[in-house]
């Protein structure tokens, strides 16, 4: 089919074609390894049905992967230098995939349109906007069922931590609230260009049914206020949320749970029983 991958020769030149010169301080680490971009659709679990949100495409590297086993790719993609040049690289890289392609201009933390409802999230992300781009778009999207992303290590522990950790905190529950999780492995420095200074790792995730009875919003309200001041009790930290320490008190000791509890030590169903009972109970205090 004439299709190829992007080795670090034609990173490079593509760059240079562009005029871009990636710098570490905005995040600019590119795939120059053909290998790494299988591994990724491969543990994505790719299939010929899927519609594939790919964001930050960059210059196509994990695209042209994608490409052949996907329906289709919707690759978002907010510089517009590189979202024009990439349907040109996958003409001349993949000539028979180039019709699944569509590129969308546009910032993926903004995004709540796309071309067609995605199945399947497949990304490498910056580690500064990786949290909050895989919470929108989890919360945007329902159809998405299933995606693996790349992200800085540190991140892939906190989206993938249970309750107990020191890394477990507001992205792990809120991410919990949509999936299930799982460390799909690291990935080697070496692999991008220019080299970062920090590792990164794989978050695979399948979606499952949120918690019944409470909107999203409550849950991560509730979430929000106990991980503000995380080294105080459960009383103390969602005294703001619930108007008083008293009626915070109430609260958790009707959800059963312990006020003198921090909230590292809950699961997103306690704190979905919470945000329930103060639902239950708009009285209080």
């Amino acid at each position: 089919m004439g299709e190829r991958l992007l080795g670090p020769a034609d990173v490079r030149a593509l760059a240079a074609d562009l005029g871009i010169r990636p710098t570490k301080t905005l995040g600019q680490n590119f795939v120059i390894d053909a290998n790494t971009v299988r591994r990724i659709v491969r543990d994505a679990e790719v299939g010929a049905e899927d519609v594939v949100l790919e964001v930050g495409p960059g210059l196509g590297s994990l695209t042209l992967a994608l490409l052949p086993e996907a329906r289709r790719v919707i690759a978002v993609e907010v510089d517009e230098v590189l979202a024009g040049r990439l349907p040109r690289t996958v003409a001349e890289f993949a000539p028979s995939l180039a019709d699944r392609l569509s590129v969308v201009t546009g910032d993926a933390l903004r995004v709540t349109e796309l071309p067609e409802p995605p199945t399947a999230l497949v990304a490498n992300l910056p580690y500064n906007v990786a949290v909050p781009v895989v919470l929108h778009l989890l919360g945007a999207f329902p159809t998405l069922r299933h995606g693996l992303v790349m992200v800085q290590a540190e991140v892939a522990d906190r989206l993938t931590a249970g309750p107990g950790g020191k890394v477990y905190g507001v992205p792990s529950v809120k991410m919990a609230w949509y999936a299930e999780t799982r460390r799909a492995g690291n990935v080697g420095r070496a692999v991008f260009w220019p080299v970062p200074n920090v590792d990164s790792g794989l978050v695979a995730f399948t979606r499952r049914e949120p918690p019944e009875g409470v909107p999203r919003t409550e849950v991560f309200a509730v979430v929000d206020a106990a991980f503000a001041q995380r080294r105080k009790t459960l009383r103390a930290a969602l005294a703001g949320w619930a108007g008083s320490a008293a009626a915070a008190e109430r609260i958790l000791r009707a959800a059963d749970v312990d006020p003198g509890a921090r909230g590292e030590s809950l699961d997103v169903a306690a704190f979905t029983r919470i945000a329930g009972r103060r639902r239950a109970s708009p009285s209080i205090p």
